[in-house]
């Protein structure tokens, strides 16, 4: 099919469809893997995680980040990657709510076709429509269309893209087509007078339109034509040349007039017999449609010709105007005739062309010269300015005239590139409410009936404002109260990047009279917790046509070039007539041989259906029970089952209980089935997503996107909350994933539509984030086979920490939300598995837990979750953990009454009996007591439990304190304080401390305290380390090399190693979010390259809220000595998470090859060495010797003795020396 073009492209769509032509074919998606780490945990025992977060995962792909998904209205197009979590592909800068795959039939992809209220994509100006290339992810902007686009529908049989919703684009409003690689083509019947919500391909390959019109065609001119005079007042005025003559020299004189007065201060002259120009620049945008001129006769002068030159277009206005002289209509250009007479001359604009300035240049003149008594411009568009200086001039029109009032601390900001100046409203947080600033516009509306309403935003890019935009409430009334009530409220996210127009309705509107005017009021939205800034444009409104006889349907058949405007041929059109007045239709879904209308709606006659029907084989049908009770607002067909949502409660007739904003119509039995009993809130969109539920294979799940807090208790599933208005449901399993509870990916945010796309997986768009497993605060990591994140079988609930005093630490190193610390015992055959932070979980017999929860597994593989009963404080936190033999030892920020005895900073429990033990320790005393660090020193009974407080009891013990044997004790000497965050061992007998110190007068971030010699040291070189220590690690067995981290003076984050010498610097790596909680040495299954910092069977661990340059976000990652790797990613509700502690069963130990010898075996090594080698060379000599001699001859001496007693005969003298002249004896 070709429908012919009614208008040509402009240079825009040109290049449009160029950059079309070179997209290449769509491939499928690839997604970089990231390698696995080559970790060795199998020496750790169990392995486990403590954090703030809700989910978390490991980062397996390079578009994995922590980044947290938009809340501020605007949307992304998205897919999933193999792990489930989602990419980022484009970004728009409001919502995306429709798209599809645009396939031509020969077979060619073209690319994804996007709509939505949308300004910009990837960066780039789009207005509500754009195509995507799923390959290089390119942005192509389909230029030609302003406003909404609602709803998509690409026809591959066709090649055609029908496209719907509150627009306007050349010769056609609400509806237009895009046909091949031509660009756009108006559809013969010139769209709707109403906005389209929905398009589909009926079973005969017609196409149906819904939404809420009345008719088709374009918009009309009113019957009052003109109706709005143009504010020539409020921009600056200048002329030249001026007549010198008193009281005609200034060219504000002709303006703000509704009669022609001449004389002084009411005439404007140039001097005598000269050419002259009088021009108007404003402030603001208008399409004038006629310009008024009285023309002067003072003292018999007057202007014969002019012409208007339009800025910023420097162009010539055409127009036709009424000669009186000829009695005929005629046109003119650059010479325009005036006549001169006492009454006014109109002259009408050919051409309607947007311009802010105008310019009248004089070439011909009556008497001694030219002037003119008065000057207006009407336009036929009806706008309301939040700047009131921009409304119908007072002095030129009646009480009546358009105008704005406004409250609150309104300024003018200046167009920048929008198309007028506006207002701002900078409003300061919290308790942002509606009382803060408003702008009530009032229009000029002299003619009732049908129009379109459109509210102006201001694009945020121009003045830098998009983090600060807010959300604003927009309130309208439209009809007097003798009308039904037409009031009207939604919400306008002003976070668009480019001016942008949204349509906030469209219907009767009465025109003003003394007891009634229509109004638009803006105010913020409520709750708005932080500052905000609001903006104030203007509104417009616009008349509409009507060929009447629809009533939101519209079918037509696109093999036709005409329209049949007799609608009662066509059953879908007469469906329409059958509901009642101004029906909206919001969704159409067709199952087979049956198209499903569903909206807002009822039937009139015979027929007896509500919001929802059925047309089959000509013949419209209800459904069963007579439909819902209520609007549907959105459907998804998944086989045979047509999922519905929207704010019904109910069917009609018979009641069908669980049907609450959701519901499932089995197209193949006739029968409604319940999701559950549904959730407390509307629901407007349902969207499909692949999630592995079953085996690890992935299916297809049904999101369910609204308002709505709550998923409805049903059957033995208790109702459970829900964040953000989304909820998931398992079409396999029949019911919510959050009851299936199994091990699944976490999900905030929301979808508003998908698409599938052939050899690619489904393109998705919304605002939303999956970070992986849904785990809170803590998890456990397999120490064997593949990497993988499982449960420690807690539930934890996280909760913000009471902003109180006692929470706040001299040094803030840990979360003190979530989950701090950990441990596992396995002493005495236990398997105990302790969490502590500041948190709330649930106890397997169900109660709740604060702060600290004790999981005991069995051999059986079940386990139990308990706390340590009532006492303590729920405002505590903890954050150090430690056993010693059968006693655990918690620290924090702990406080309670335990048996009549107070109880700050340290409790001790009995893991044994269950209990508390008794008695406790003397209470911790100071300023902002918090236990930080507890060390248990090896082979010992003694416990070393260090932070920020100044007593145990009555022992001033300022820092760190012994306890041991029931009694406190203080190590070292008097003059040690200060704050302490991280102990650990150097062998049995010397403790190292770090945070932030004092030895005497000295301050260090490091010391080392003797236990044998009960002498505390400073570190050697210690000052070397530019902030106080927040996190300790040993770098081999004995401790005498060792990782520290913490934060500068200037607030960034540091790491360095200390080899036994000197502190070692990694430089400045981390961003200046970057807060380091813990550091871990963890063994490699493969080598690296070796290096200074880090051995090659080793990896640095390191975890927290880290801020990794050229990456982003992390909560853990490896370093091998020379660049680090994210390892692990969380997210805490909207937001990053962390992770405070990796802890584990055993102690890591280290092979001699990573640590350092002592000073004498590498002496006795050495000599043992270098005597080797040189027996080596001796021996080696030796045997070089007798070979040598060998080959010359020699050969071994008698060795017998012969004693002089024997009868042994004489040796003859020939045979000592008879050889030596022979040349075969050895030579020298």
């Amino acid at each position: 099919m070709r429908l012919p073009s009614l208008f040509g492209p402009t240079a825009a769509e040109l290049l449009s469809l160029l950059l079309l032509l070179r997209i290449p074919s769509i491939q499928a998606v690839n997604f970089t893997p990231v390698p696995p780490p080559s970790l060795d945990l199998s020496q750790l025992g169990r392995v486990g995680l403590a954090g703030d977060f809700d989910a978390i995962s490991f980062y397996q792909y390079q578009d994995q980040n922590e980044n947290a998904f938009s809340t501020n209205g605007s949307q992304s197009l998205l897919y999933q990657m193999p792990n489930g979590e989602f990419a980022t592909l484009v970004s728009a800068d409001a919502s995306i709510v429709t798209m599809c795959p645009f396939v031509l039939k020969d077979g060619t992809m073209v690319g994804v076709v996007v709509g939505g209220n949308f300004t910009s994509l990837d960066g780039k100006s789009v207005q509500g429509v754009a195509m995507f290339n799923v390959t290089t992810g390119a942005i192509t902007p389909l230029t030609g269309l302003s406003g909404r686009v609602s709803a998509l529908l690409c026809d591959q049989t066709t090649s055609t893209v029908f496209v719907g919703g509150e627009f306007n684009g050349a010769n056609s409003t609400n509806a237009i087509a895009w046909v091949g690689m031509a660009g756009w083509t108006n559809l013969p019947f010139a769209g709707f007078n109403g906005p389209v919500n929905t398009i589909a391909k009926a079973p005969d390959s017609n196409i149906i339109f819904g939404g809420s019109f009345t008719g088709l065609g374009n918009t009309t001119l009113p019957a009052i034509k003109d109706s709005q005079v143009i504010n020539i007042a409020s921009g600056r005025i200048s002329a030249s040349p001026s007549s010198s003559q008193s009281g005609f020299s200034d060219p504000n004189n002709i303006i703000c007039k509704e009669t022609g007065a001449s004389g002084p201060g009411e005439t404007w002259l140039l001097p005598d017999k000269t050419p002259g120009w009088w021009r108007a620049d404003m402030r603001f945008g208008y399409q004038p449609t006629k310009l008024r001129v009285w023309n002067t006769n003072q003292d018999g002068r007057g202007t014969k010709t002019f012409r208007y030159t339009a800025f910023p277009l420097n162009g010539i206005m055409n127009f036709t105007f009424f000669n009186p002289d000829t009695k005929q209509t005629e046109s003119c250009s650059s010479e325009c005739h005036l006549p001169q007479t006492t009454s006014y001359q109109d002259f009408r604009f050919v051409n309607t062309v947007g311009m802010s300035s105008f310019q009248i240049d004089i070439s011909d003149w009556y008497g001694s010269g030219a002037g003119l008594d008065g000057i207006e411009l009407f336009e036929d568009d009806i706008y309301a300015y939040a700047v009131s200086s921009f409304d119908e001039p007072a002095c030129a029109v009646s009480a009546l005239g358009s105008n704005s009032t406004t409250t609150g601390p309104w300024v003018v900001t200046p167009s920048g590139k929008s198309s007028s100046d506006y207002l701002t409203a900078n409003l300061q947080g919290p308790n942002v409410n509606s009382g803060s600033a408003s702008v009530t516009f009032k229009p000029d509306i002299k003619q009732s009936g049908n129009y379109t309403v459109t509210l102006f935003t201001p694009g945020c890019q121009f003045d830098n404002s998009c983090q600060q935009r807010g959300i604003s409430n927009v309130t309208g009334n439209f009809v007097s109260k003798a009308q039904p009530g037409r009031a009207v409220e939604t919400q306008i996210f002003q976070t668009n990047d480019f001016d942008k127009y949204d349509q906030i309705y469209h219907g009767f509107v009465d025109a003003n009279s003394d007891s009634f005017r229509p109004s638009i009021t803006i105010t913020p939205l409520e709750s708005q917790n932080n500052s905000i800034q609001l903006v104030a444009h203007r509104v417009r409104f616009v008349l509409d046509a009507s060929t009447g006889g629809l009533n939101g349907l519209f079918e037509w058949d696109p093999n036709l070039a005409t329209v049949d405007t007799d609608f009662s041929k066509s059953a879908v059109d007469s469906a329409g007539a059958d509901l009642n007045n101004d029906a909206l239709i919001m969704t159409l879904a067709v199952v087979g041989n049956t198209t499903y209308i569903a909206g807002n709606f009822s039937s009139r006659t015979g027929n007896s259906y509500e919001n929802i029907f059925a047309i089959a084989d000509g013949n419209a049908t209800a459904l069963p029970n007579d439909g819902l009770n209520a609007a549907v607002l959105s459907s998804f067909v998944f086989g045979n089952l047509l999922f519905l949502g929207g704010n019904f409660t109910d069917t009609i007739k018979p009641s069908t209980p669980g049907l609450s904003n959701v519901a499932v119509f089995d197209t193949s039995k006739q029968t409604w089935q319940t999701l559950g009993s549904g959730v407390d809130g509307p629901v407007s969109s349902i969207v499909p997503l692949q999630m592995n539920i079953t085996n690890g294979q992935p299916e297809t799940c049904i999101t369910i996107n609204g308002k709505f807090n709550q998923v409805l208790a049903s059957g033995s599933s208790p109702a459970f909350s829900v964040t953000d208005g989304f909820a998931i449901w398992v079409p396999s399993r029949n019911d919510w994933l959050k009851n299936l509870n199994i091990a699944t990916s976490a999900i905030n945010g929301q979808l508003s539509t998908a698409t599938n796309i052939t050899g690619s997986p489904p393109l998705l768009a919304g605002s939303i984030s999956s970070k992986g497993m849904s785990l809170s605060d803590a998890a456990e990591l397999t120490t064997s086979g593949n990497l993988a994140l499982n449960s420690l079988g807690l539930h934890i609930q996280p909760q913000q920490v009471v902003s109180s005093g006692k929470h706040k630490r001299a040094l803030s190193t840990q979360n003190v939300t979530g989950a701090v610390v950990g441990l596992f015992d396995t002493n005495n055959g236990r398997n105990i598995t302790v969490l502590g932070g500041h948190f709330t979980a649930t106890a397997s017999n169900g109660s709740t837990v604060n702060n600290l929860v004790i999981v005991n597994s069995t051999s059986d593989g079940s386990s139990t979750v308990t706390g340590i009963g009532s006492g303590l404080s729920g405002d505590s936190a903890f954050l150090a953990l430690a056993t010693q033999a059968d006693t655990l030892y918690a620290g924090g920020t702990v406080t309670g009454v335990l048996a009549n005895a107070n109880i700050t900073g340290l409790v001790l429990w009995d893991l044994a009996q269950s209990n508390f033990v008794s008695p406790q320790p003397p209470p911790l005393s100071g300023s902002s007591v918090a236990v930080n660090a507890i060390a248990v020193q090896p082979s010992s009974s003694n416990v070393y439990v260090a932070g920020n407080f100044d007593r145990a009891g009555a022992l001033q013990c300022p820092s760190i304190c012994l306890f041991e044997s029931g009694q406190w004790s203080r190590p070292g000497i008097i003059g040690f304080g200060g704050s302490i965050t991280a102990l650990t061992w150097q062998g049995n007998t010397q403790l190292l401390a770090g945070g932030n110190i004092t030895i005497g007068s000295n301050h260090t971030t490091l010391a080392t305290y003797d236990t044998t010699k009960q002498v505390w040291a400073e570190v050697s070189g210690a000052q070397a380390v530019p902030g106080p220590v927040t996190a300790l690690s040993p770098a081999n067995n004995d401790g005498s090399q060792y990782w520290v981290a913490g934060k500068s003076a200037n607030g960034s984050a540091f790491l360095m190693k200390y080899d036994g010498t000197n502190f070692q610097s990694v430089g400045d790596v981390f961003g200046k979010d970057t807060t380091i909680r813990g550091l871990s040495v963890l063994s490699l299954s493969q080598n690296h390259d070796d290096n200074n910092l880090v051995d090659a069977g080793l990896s640095l661990l390191i975890t927290g809220q880290l801020d990794l340059l050229n990456f982003g976000n992390a909560s853990a990652a490896l370093f091998n000595g020379t660049s680090f790797t994210p390892f692990l990613l969380s997210n805490s509700g909207n937001g990053a998470g962390s992770i405070s502690q990796v802890f584990t069963q055993n102690k890591q130990t280290f092979s001699s090859s990573t640590g350092t010898l002592k000073l004498g075996f590498v002496v006795l090594i050495a000599l043992a060495c270098a005597a080797a080698c040189i027996f080596l060379i001796v021996l080696a000599g030796l045997i070089m010797e007798r070979r040598r001699r060998r080959k010359e001859g020699y050969r071994p001496a008698p060795q017998n003795y012969y004693e002089k007693t024997t009868n042994m005969s004489r040796i003859p003298p020939e045979h000592l020396f008879g050889g030596l002249g022979q040349t075969t004896g050895p030579r020298i």
